[in-house]
């Protein structure tokens, strides 16, 4: 009997005790920022691919068009740092309507071009190397640190505006943030000459001036939550 007064008294004390907890009034709204910027480099992901039936033939032409492409990427002024192997792949592939095998060779070069004038002469020399996959460019910029902090400060201003907004008829004021979430995602651009080869076109018959670099969006967003005075 004892035991069961003394659980109930402690069932009142705690609902007496959160009836007296007052509720803290807040706002929760969502801010975006967005900077534009021309981009002033470019990641460009290449590939020399090799067939052939017989394995140690097609890792010797592969090796030999790569090391021509390495050193015409010294000679285009590119230092050793923004270069880097990223693939190397040597698999047997099965022709099942010959029955016949064969051998694949790939290997992957990615490279940082600081310098997007450069862009053209380089992608052409490095076809005439013996390239023959662009697998990927994607556009950057040197500042990126410094645009990514100001897209994040204009969506902080554009959630305190929404939440000086909301309030401003009900007579209250915006307080402290009290929680701050980031919701960001990047998101790089492709150039056009990246989709022209995914279509199976070729680089060397296009255009002289193949890249249309347009600008790169750098975008933050947030949420935050606003104690309310």
């Amino acid at each position: 009997m004892k035991k069961a007064i003394l659980i109930l008294g402690l069932l009142f004390m705690t609902m007496t005790y959160a009836q007296d907890q007052k509720q803290v009034p807040m706002i929760n709204v969502s801010g975006e920022g967005k900077v534009k910027v021309a981009p002033d480099q470019a990641s460009i992901s290449i590939s020399i691919e090799t067939k052939g039936t017989k394995a140690e033939d097609v890792k010797r032409e592969n090796d030999t068009k790569m090391d021509a492409i390495l050193k015409f990427i010294k000679k285009s002024n590119i230092v050793k740092e923004d270069f880097q192997t990223q693939r190397v792949a040597l698999n047997p592939n099965y022709d099942y309507l010959k029955k016949k095998s064969n051998y694949v060779a790939t290997q992957s070069v990615q490279i940082l071009l600081k310098d997007l004038s450069k862009y053209d002469v380089l992608m052409e020399g490095l076809v005439n190397e013996g390239i023959n996959r662009i697998d990927n460019v994607e556009f950057k910029s040197s500042k990126m640190v410094q645009l990514q902090s100001e897209a994040r400060k204009l969506a902080m201003k554009e959630a305190k505006a929404k939440a000086d907004d909301f309030v401003s008829v009900l007579g209250q004021k915006v307080g402290k943030a009290i929680l701050i979430s980031d919701n960001s995602q990047t998101y790089s651009p492709q150039p056009r000459v990246f989709a022209m080869k995914a279509m199976g076109m070729d680089v060397v018959a296009a255009p002289r001036e193949t890249l249309a670099a347009g600008e790169i969006e750098i975008t933050a967003n947030v949420s935050v939550s606003f104690i309310l005075e």
